[in-house]
């Protein structure tokens, strides 16, 4: 038993030693899973021409604020300032938090950001939108169905975000080229 144990051991310390690689692998996933969903989101949200960024567009308040939006009869001049500061700062989240965690800059304060954006994502998405009506998008844990859009997917984006909060940017980040912990 020991020998088992010692082989076990010994395998345990080579593959800690790999460790570090593991937030680059995180924020390479990310990049290739989820980058591309934010930004897109992001550009729906923009108004038009060169100030669109600061002018959030028709869609951005229908999509994260579903039902006041619908009570003001989908009037942007009815919403007011903090409606729009919200709307602003979920858009510019949507592009700025996946490019800190790709350029691993500020990372675990990015990821962090990230659990933030997924977790009102979800209320909106539940509530807002009533998501929460449709057991099937929601979904369950151990249900032996890995595809439910919040329950199962949304909980390996948090655990994504959790490993790059816990061990940082990782290998070729600019966290660690710029020395930051």
């Amino acid at each position: 038993m020991s020998t088992v144990v010692n082989i076990v051991n010994r395998t345990s310390d080579i593959l800690e030693r790999g460790a570090p690689i593991l937030p680059l692998v995180a924020r390479v996933v990310f990049a290739a899973v989820l980058a591309g969903y934010y930004w897109a989101s992001a550009m729906t949200k923009l108004g038009d021409g060169p100030l669109g960024l600061f002018n959030p567009s028709v869609g951005a308040y229908a999509q994260i604020f579903p039902k006041t939006f619908d009570a003001v009869g989908y009037d942007t001049s009815a919403m007011s300032l903090w409606h729009t500061l919200v709307v602003l700062a979920g858009t510019w989240a949507e592009f700025l938090l996946p490019l800190l965690i790709i350029l691993g800059l500020f990372t675990r304060l990015a990821a962090l950001g990230m659990i933030g954006f997924v977790a009102v994502q979800t209320v909106v998405d539940l509530f807002g939108h009533g998501l929460i009506a449709v057991p099937e998008t929601v979904g369950a844990w151990f249900d032996r169905h890995p595809d439910s859009a919040i329950m199962d997917q949304r909980s390996l984006w948090l655990v994504l975000f959790l490993t790059l909060v816990v061990k940082g940017g990782g290998l070729l980040s600019a966290d660690r080229a710029l020395g930051i912990r």
